[in-house]
């Protein structure tokens, strides 16, 4: 009698969008759903990235998670660069499909599914077209995801334009639409968070792209998005204030898997640009909690010269010590001051990429000025390190607007001007203000890390997992849920 055949391995393939910022998090949640497989090799995951994402990244080396390069027909900008967002964009829409297409059919009789990052909705109408179940993923916070979602019913009631812009208040019945006012009004976000119009992510951009084509890229997503019926997010359980109330769209249920984040030294290797490892070292010489950490990321674009030069003069006049991860490019370095890394070399050490979980880690670092990227934030929530906000595109005021607002574990910057930067610092540093800051941000830290909103993303991978083994990954969740809307 044959010997009966072995099941087959379930594969998963991940599609992030092509930025750190993204394809980090993707690689955190592969790697936690090969470690929730129990060591029963049932399930094998590959991250598919465009083959300049691949280049940067060299050798990947998380156990079980395999790395696979998709061809783009575009070439790195040059000085290890990678290209700019006009070439991948159009790659993504015209060249990439079928790359993957290709990939995805050779494959075809063990892929359970795709894990599609939804910046990346190219990849949404490939598995389509292969009756393959899609799930997606959302990088940020339920709340970011709730304002792009939000984009048709705005343009329904006439609030925003076909261009994406603010409908001016004389050609709104009543005249209440402004650029300024708070989106609360329209039930949007929790009034608490004080956010505004222009504040939404799809209205802001460091980038060229004209804000026509920024929406029209936002509207494709949310038409794309309409046939996924689960949605994994990187975010918090709760998210804070009355958040939980706001249902997600029809027909689709929201799983919490946040925050995605290691300690055990797996996701080094993720990073597309060499670190300097020399930042550990200098940490290491400096009093405990007096360092000031200062990263903008990697997918923003570069901050004016005027803001530099403000930032740099309002650093030295702090009289503290700093660690500033800065791109060494004239376009990033433009507004440094004459000699000004020799001037504070004594105190400040500034450096081209930095090892950033290692640094906020680390027990010198005091405060951190971010830009208040997702991840960033995160990180620094995690090892208990209050935040100096300064937003500058995307999804930063949103997440700006949570950390100074609703949690109450940073505060914002205003202005780069030096007097706004060395009173920021003092008031983060020491006093009453600083020790409020420190406490909250301890208190959300054990939220996330052993606390209500960790349990919950347990869960929610637990059901993900159990889904994929059952070969219904994209399955309608019946009874028992574990969105926040279902506490």
């Amino acid at each position: 009698m044959a010997a009966a055949k072995a099941p087959r391995c379930r594969t998963v393939i991940f599609v992030p969008f092509p930025a750190q910022g993204h394809v980090t998090p993707m690689l955190r949640l592969a790697r936690t759903l090969v470690d929730d497989d129990g060591g029963d090799d049932d399930v094998s995951v590959t991250v598919a990235v465009p083959d300049f994402i691949h280049r940067c990244m060299g050798q990947l080396s998380i156990p079980g998670v395999a790395l696979a390069s998709i061809p783009s027909g575009v070439e790195d900008d040059g000085d290890g660069e990678p290209p700019g967002p006009p070439s991948f964009l159009h790659a993504m829409e015209h060249h990439m499909p079928a790359q993957l297409e290709g990939m995805l059919m050779a494959e075809r009789d063990v892929v359970s599914c795709l894990v599609v990052d939804l910046l990346a909705s190219w990849a949404i109408p490939v598995a389509a077209h292969l009756g393959l179940p899609v799930v997606g993923f959302w990088v940020g916070m339920l709340a970011t995801y709730r304002t792009v979602a939000v984009i048709p019913e705005l343009m329904d009631k006439g609030l925003i334009s076909e261009s994406g812009t603010i409908v001016s208040a004389d050609q709104i019945d009543g005249g209440h639409c402004n650029i300024h006012q708070n989106i609360a009004d329209f039930q949007i976000l929790p009034a608490k968070l004080k956010l505004r119009f222009k504040d939404l992510p799809w209205l802001i951009s460091s980038s060229a792209v004209s804000q026509e084509s920024r929406l029209a890229f936002w509207l494709q997503i949310v038409n794309r998005v309409k046939s996924i019926r689960s949605i994994l997010i990187n975010s918090l359980h709760g998210e804070g204030g009355d958040s939980d109330l706001y249902d997600p769209p029809q027909g689709q249920e929201i799983l919490p898997v946040g925050p995605l984040l290691f300690d055990d030294g797996s996701m080094k290797t993720t990073a597309m640009w060499q670190t300097d490892q020399t930042c550990t070292d200098w940490l290491d010489k400096q009093s405990v909690g007096s360092v000031i950490y200062v990263s903008f990321g990697s997918w923003a674009a570069p901050i004016r010269p005027e803001k530099i030069s403000g930032l740099a003069h309002g650093l030295e006049a702090s009289g503290r010590p700093f660690l500033w991860a800065l791109k060494n490019h004239p376009s990033w370095r433009a507004g440094l001051p004459d000699r000004y890394m020799e001037k504070v070399a004594c105190r400040g050490k500034i450096v081209s990429w930095a090892p950033q979980d290692d640094i906020l880690k680390h027990k010198a670092v005091g405060c951190y000025i971010t830009h208040c990227g997702w991840n960033s934030v995160l990180e620094a929530v995690r090892h208990g390190v209050p935040m100096i906000c300064y937003p500058i595109s995307s999804d930063h005021f949103i997440n700006c607007a949570y950390i100074v607002h609703m949690w109450e574990v940073g505060i914002a910057l205003v202005s780069s001007d030096q007097s706004d930067v060395k009173d920021c610092i003092g008031r983060v540093m020491e006093g009453q203000e600083g020790r409020h800051l420190r406490q909250m941000v301890n208190k959300l830290r054990e939220t996330i890390t052993v606390g209500e909103a960790m349990c919950v993303a347990k869960r929610s991978l637990s059901l993900f997992m159990g889904r994929i083994k059952n070969n219904q990954p994209d399955e309608d969740i019946r009874g028992d849920q574990v969105t926040p809307q279902n506490k």
